[in-house]
């Protein structure tokens, strides 16, 4: 019912995208698409022992156990006890012992459903909690996902910067030598030496920041920090952003997106227990018997039960309305969770296409401030310009390099970004 209701309420297609389907992506392990052989083994580890991850599966358990507490475990009850007491005393010939035993048992018969529900509210309730997980599991790898691409983003600036380093050493090299022929003052010497310095004093900032993510990663892994630490100084590129990106179209998210699934059945639960409410304010039937030895003798007695609340209905009606109460806030927290999906799906989609967009500018910035700085280095060697135009030449291509892995971070983010978004992945997290 409720995906009936929800259905109806949504757009055909998203802003900008189109109609066409892209079925269950759940089970779809979209980070292979990275090419990142590193990345891929840490995803691997960090599903499995994950803390997040853990303790989401062991919610998943109680929920098992709490389901098999309902149906005719909650109907059905009983015991058998047994004793053996000694009597005597002053006055007597001896002492004697008396053995009884007796086997109790009662059935709830469920007139009115209140039985069935209890069962329905749990088997909801484990959906909800096998939803939960995923949402956990998605939550921990897009954390993954932006440590990692952070980490390599800040040590490609540190690659970047010692780049600069060289290639400023060659332009204090080149002006101490014009210097000491008389081609160049001592300022110009001086303000070389600042750039240089400059670009060296960025490297610490760099590789704090790149620290910090590895840590992160490693906290994230359930790992120490010092194995990951060597793996991930060997280096790697920046990750770039994977090929294609459908978004299917809205009503998919019900099925894929699990913390949609997950409000759903919360709202599930809540409804049929309006149903365990409703059937408390009607008789209830227990069909009881024992049967029992005590000194040789036999006993046994069965009968019905039946129970009307009276006094108490008052009470039981509230408690029913409450909950009617409860089941409807609960649909308008589901309804806002499907617009929240939608919106993350639109969101990510328009950040991906203009980020995309962005990076491949930025990169082909870089490119041509890297060739206008390699000529300009040269024409400042032969005296055709001055030291003023290479060094402001110099800021803006090492800007562009730094503002180009920026964005093509950026990118490589808001991919995984829109792949969360659709659900994509989510079954493929559980261990």
């Amino acid at each position: 019912m409720p995906l009936i209701c929800a259905t109806t309420l949504m757009q055909t297609r998203f802003v900008g995208g189109n109609t066409e389907a892209i079925g269950a992506v759940a089970a779809e392990k979209w980070w292979l698409d990275y090419k990142d052989q590193t990345l891929n083994q840490l995803v691997t580890r960090g599903l499995v022992q994950n803390l997040d991850v853990m303790s989401a599966t062991e919610a998943i358990r109680q929920a098992q156990a709490e389901l098999r507490e309902t149906g005719i475990n909650s109907a059905l009850d009983g015991s058998l006890s047994a004793s053996t007491t000694a009597f005597g005393g002053d006055g007597s010939s001896g002492t004697y012992t008396v053995d009884s035993g007796e086997l109790g048992a009662s059935l709830v018969i469920d007139l009115f459903g209140g039985i069935q529900r209890e069962r329905e509210s749990a088997l909801a309730s484990l959906t909800a909690a096998q939803a939960e997980a995923e949402t956990v599991g998605l939550a921990w790898l897009a954390e993954l996902l932006s440590a990692y691409s952070n980490a390599r983003y800040y040590q490609e600036l540190l690659a970047l910067t010692r780049e600069t380093i060289e290639a400023r050493e060659e332009t204090v090299d080149i002006t101490r030598s014009q210097f000491e022929a008389g081609g160049a003052t001592e300022y110009e010497v001086a303000e070389a030496a600042a750039l240089l310095s400059t670009a060296r004093a960025g490297q610490p900032s760099f590789a704090a920041q790149f620290d910090a993510n590895v840590y992160a990663i490693a906290t994230l892994l359930n790992e120490q920090a010092g194995p990951i630490m060597t793996q991930m100084q060997k280096g790697s590129p920046q990750l770039r952003t994977p090929d294609g990106a459908r978004t299917g179209v809205p009503a998919e998210l019900l099925r894929n997106r699990p913390d949609v699934r997950s409000a759903e059945a919360d709202f599930a639960v809540s409804v049929f227990e309006i149903g365990v409410a409703e059937a408390a304010l009607y008789p209830s039937l227990t069909l009881s018997g024992t049967v029992g030895r005590a000194e040789g003798l036999d006993a046994w007695s069965f009968g019905p039960q039946l129970s009307l609340p009276v006094f108490n209905q008052g009470q039981l009606r509230a408690r029913r309305d409450a909950q009617v109460s409860v089941a409807q806030q609960s649909e308008i927290t589901w309804r806002a969770s499907v617009l929240s999906a939608v919106e993350d799906v639109q969101v990510a989609q328009s950040n991906l296409s203009r980020y995309r967009q962005r990076a491949s500018l930025l990169r082909k910035a870089a490119d041509e401030y890297g060739c206008a700085y390699e000529l300009a280095q040269e024409n400042y060697r032969n005296g055709a310009i001055t030291l003023l135009d290479l060094l402001e030449t110099d800021r803006n291509t090492a800007a562009a390099r730094i503002e180009a892995a920026s964005a093509t971070n950026d990118a490589a983010q808001a991919w995984a970004i829109l792949k969360i978004a659709t659900g994509a992945g989510a079954a493929a997290t559980q261990p």
